[in-house]
């Protein structure tokens, strides 16, 4: 697979330019840092979530964070809670299993983007398969993430 065409589209309609970075195969955002050397807390994941109005969110993170959807609930008044697999593959129809582009409204998904992510210089993202990342400059990221709310909802696992 390559590049996501809802992705690729969506960046198009906003003139976002990107730069590809293609690696060696990996199943994991850890695995695409370490193929294509760039640093771990650079590269954004996406969680998709639910509440119980069957509404998604899509969580967008750096990749070293663990989410803390009790404070995503307790900030968004909500009651969200983590997507099945099956039901987020249904969704990401034309990406890689594993590889969500962390912008959600390239799939019709409202967004939650971590503050960490806001400092980066450069944004790596998922392209929707498992051999490229996107890297997105400060401004192209912010951009992506305007309608989002932009909270701080996660912390390290790695120190």
């Amino acid at each position: 697979m390559t590049i996501s065409t809802r992705l690729d589209s969506y960046l198009s309609m906003l003139n976002i330019t990107y730069q590809v970075v293609e690696h060696k195969h990996s199943a994991s955002s850890f695995g695409s840092a370490i193929m294509a050397k760039i640093p771990l807390n650079q590269i954004a994941k996406a969680v998709i979530l639910k509440d119980h109005e069957d509404r998604k969110l899509m969580a967008v993170l750096p990749a070293t964070n663990k989410i803390s959807i009790s404070a995503i609930n307790d900030n968004l008044m909500g009651s969200y809670k983590l997507l099945k697999e099956r039901e987020v593959y249904q969704i990401f129809k034309d990406c890689d299993h594993g590889a969500i582009p962390p912008v959600g409204e390239a799939f019709n998904m409202q967004m939650v983007c971590d503050e960490m992510l806001d400092k980066l210089n450069y944004v790596y993202i998922e392209a929707g398969d498992h051999r490229r990342l996107l890297r997105l400059t400060h401004d192209d990221y912010q951009t992506l993430c305007a309608n989002s709310k932009h909270l701080r909802f996660s912390s390290d696992l790695i120190h």
